[in-house]
């Protein structure tokens, strides 16, 4: 493609800011290097990477590629058999290290993960742990080298430090010596020329053995390295020498273990150069809220809710734009500063964007097609040093469009034929568009020319829009109307700041009838065409509020769902008592049965016992067949009901009140606990049913006792980490209310960080949960986001 179009369309702006989501600097030159392509599979390739990292990105946080440097020229020089230095093979271990920080980052705690596009990628990043452990054991700082990086190298150092303290040792002795007392300017000990010195008064130098290595600047102190160290301090040059001849062979040692694994290292970097570049793009997504756009090889655009990426998100109006699918050519006309050339350059620059493989800042679904080039004749081309007009610098840049347009392109005009005569400028710019709206090349074009106008409105394949424009407050609104011309509103512009209605009525004389008529139509049409607007987005409101209370209804009925699963568990526990009680009771007579059968005699009594057990058994079946004909009792539907009543929900079992009367549908919304649901009236009867109010007394008695109990084995927080979501709650649920009686005033739950489905699962249910008064994540030292803490009321 023409670098001319990046630069009009400001393709490279958006290289810029896509640079700085790049960590590395490899990274950043990559970004620096990307252009549009013109293969579709391409495209849907790079799309789908960018698409997976802007996802990994919202799971997992970015790539963790902190630390990361330039590591390409010690490859190539350790390559070239070179040795690398320190500084160098902690950059080196760096990169491994984050190797290894980013194949921990790609593992998917959530097995259902798939990102099929850059997975691949991070299996291919193959960890070094013995040489980035050999570096690291070496390799103490950027500057230092570790006492056990060899044998040798610590007996050196061990050396050098006791070579130190024994001329430490002779030198405190002789600042500490009185026959040396006089002589000494300062009790101390100090290094001239890397030895080791003592200061002396300078009338004394005859009388003190050494050699004089600095004097101070007034001369009246000598810097002397007494004749008994001198030995000591050759012998310590001796030692470093040696130590750093030892120095330089681990160095080497270790820049061969790099040599050996330099075609590893060198695949690596690849690799972790193109995830910087991949997770660029999908941050750059992020940041402009940008959406993945279907692509097609027909040439049809369809730019819903378009926003210009160079402009402020928070004022920038949307746009959406379509070409290519009715009509080839679209002409835009309207007022100055209306919005018709960021209309324009949006059209352009998404083109370019989508087929670079980045994610556009539109609604989803938004439509691209994929052009093998872009053309764009927008701005003032006027030159100076070519001795060339505004007019002279456009068409010279229109000649070379049409010279090199294929039917495969995207040509955009700004002001087509303005900057000359209006009458040969406008049929100039119709010639123009004509030739190119033959080969169905698409196009698009801003103007003022009403003879455009006209043309689009008798030319089937070219189609009018228009930014629209406010006249009572005398600004565009940015909105761009397909199938509208636009108006240039001089005349009201003009009114508006104050121009005499005698001087306006006089222009109007001027413009022809048919003009004026044409005029009329436009504004009747934009009238038109608001209306419709209105009502498309009055529609599109209605959609998003269904969809809501769509939402709410299926909450609704996980609610309910919930409750039935409680109610459920209830019954299964009330069976499971009786059920016991009557095992309890079975065993006794069996065993009494046991005993009187060794007994003939007591066979009168054995026989008792079998119907005693028979009669049990038939009573305990009374007493269920009892409890389940109550719950299904017949009962007659109340024949009036008003909000406020009482009532009896048979489905349920459980007593409620109407919280509305019935509608159309013979439902009625009803208040069972904290439930709010809608029940038929059928499945409700009136409730006479009064709850007892227990006694002050008994609850001052009982209720100390129930706490005191559950106290003792109740503690402060649950642990729910590898739950499921239905049994954590049900355990929740549970403790919540064992805590609650107890007298905890505050609780901690456990459900770990994962893939945050059961943190926002307990986080919903605490909401409706009437113990809590309140909630909040963990903080450091309590979990952070691995935990909820709960504040009972």
């Amino acid at each position: 493609m023409n670098e001319k179009a990046f630069r009009t369309l400001e393709y490279n702006k958006i290289i810029d800011k896509l640079r700085e989501f790049a960590i590395s600097p490899m990274g950043k030159e990559l970004c620096g290097e990307l252009k549009p392509s013109v293969d579709i599979s391409e495209i849907e390739r790079w799309q789908d990477e960018t698409t997976e990292a802007s996802a990994m990105i919202v799971r997992k946080g970015n790539i963790p590629l902190g630390g990361i440097r330039e590591i390409r020229p010690q490859l190539k020089r350790v390559l070239a058999g070179g040795s690398l230095n320190i500084e160098e093979l902690m950059n080196i271990n760096e990169f491994l290290y984050v190797c290894r920080k980013v194949k921990n980052y790609s593992v998917n705690e959530n097995k259902a993960e798939s990102y099929k596009s850059i997975d691949g990628m991070f299996a291919a990043v193959e960890l070094l742990p013995l040489l980035e452990k050999e570096i690291s054991r070496c390799i103490v700082s950027e500057v230092e080298i570790s006492d056990n990086a060899s044998l040798k190298l610590g007996q050196i150092r061990r050396e050098i430090g006791v070579s130190n303290n024994r001329i430490r040792e002779n030198l405190n002795g002789i600042i500490n010596s009185p026959v040396y007392r006089n002589m000494l300017q300062d009790y101390v000990i100090t290094i001239r020329n890397e030895r080791y010195c003592v200061p002396v008064k300078s009338e004394y130098r005859s009388s003190f053995n050494g050699m004089v290595h600095d004097q101070s600047n007034t001369g009246s102190t000598l810097f002397i390295e007494p004749m008994g160290v001198v030995q000591l301090n050759n012998r310590i040059k001796e030692l470093q020498a040696e130590e750093k001849a030892e120095i330089e062979k681990i160095l080497e040692k270790l820049s061969d273990i790099v040599r050996e694994n330099a075609d590893i290292i060198s695949a690596n970097l690849n690799v972790i150069t193109q995830l910087d570049f991949i997770f660029a793009k999908g941050g750059l997504s992020l940041s402009m809220r940008g959406s993945r756009a279907v692509f097609n090889d027909r040439g049809y655009i369809n730019i819903k809710k378009g926003r210009h990426p160079l402009l402020d998100d928070k004022t920038v109006v949307p746009t959406n734009i379509y070409l290519g699918g009715d009509f080839t050519t679209l002409l835009i006309t309207g007022p100055n500063t209306g919005g018709k050339t960021v209309a324009l350059k949006t059209l352009g620059l998404f083109t370019l964007m989508g087929q670079a493989g980045l994610h556009i800042p539109a609604f989803d679904n938004s439509q691209l097609g994929v052009f093998d080039d872009v053309f764009a004749d927008i701005g003032d081309e006027q030159s100076i040093e070519q001795s060339l007009s505004t007019f002279s610098a456009h068409m010279k840049n229109i000649v070379k469009i049409l010279d090199n347009v294929t039917d495969n392109s995207l040509v955009l005009f700004d002001e087509l034929g303005a900057g000359t005569d209006p009458t040969e400028g406008a049929a100039l710019a119709i010639a123009i568009v004509q030739k190119l709206r033959e080969r169905k090349i698409r196009t698009a074009v801003t103007t003022h020319y009403s003879e455009l106008k006209v043309y689009a409105l008798s030319t089937e394949g070219v189609e009018n829009a228009s930014c629209e424009f406010d006249v009572e407050t005398l600004s565009p609104t940015y909105k761009l109307l397909i199938g509208i011309p636009g108006k240039s509103n001089a005349f009201a512009i003009s009114k508006r700041l104050g121009l005499k209605d005698d001087v306006i009525d006089a222009a109007k004389e001027f413009i022809s009838h048919d003009e004026a008529k044409f005029e009329d139509v436009i504004t009747d049409l934009e009238i038109s065409k608001k209306s419709v607007v209105y009502e498309q987005e009055r529609a599109e409101q209605y959609r998003l509020e269904a969809e809501n209370l769509k939402k709410e209804v299926e909450s609704q009925k996980e609610k309910i769902n919930r409750q039935k699963e409680k109610i459920l568990a209830a019954a299964r526990d009330e069976a499971k008592t009786v059920y016991m009680r009557a095992k309890e009771e079975a065993d006794a007579i069996i065993k009494e049965m046991n005993k009187n059968a060794r007994e003939k005699a007591k066979q009168s009594v054995m026989n008792e016992s079998r119907q005693k057990l028979k009669d049990g058994i038939e009573n305990i079946d009374s007493q269920i067949n009892r409890s389940l004909a109550k719950k299904r009792k017949a009962h007659k539907a109340p024949e009036s009901l008003k909000p406020g009543d009482r009532v009896y929900v048979v489905s349920f079992d459980q007593h409620g009140t109407a919280l509305t009367a019935p509608d159309s549908g013979k439902e009625v919304m009803v208040q069972m606990g904290s439930l709010k649901i809608k029940v038929p009236l059928r499945e409700l009867s009136i409730d006479n049913y009064v709850e007892k109010q227990p006694q002050r007394s008994n609850l001052r008695n009982t209720a100390p006792k129930i706490r005191q109990g559950k106290s003792y084995s109740v503690r402060p927080e649950i642990d729910c980490r590898g739950q499921m979501v239905e049994e954590a709650l049900g355990n929740i649920d549970k403790y919540l209310d064992d805590a609650y009686l107890s007298g905890l005033k505050q609780v901690t739950i456990i459900h770990g960080k994962g893939t945050g489905a059961l943190r926002n699962a307990v986080q919903i249910y605490l909401k409706t949960n009437s113990h809590v008064k309140s909630y909040r994540p963990g903080v450091y030292g309590e979990g952070e986001m691995g935990v909820t803490v709960v504040e009972l009321k």
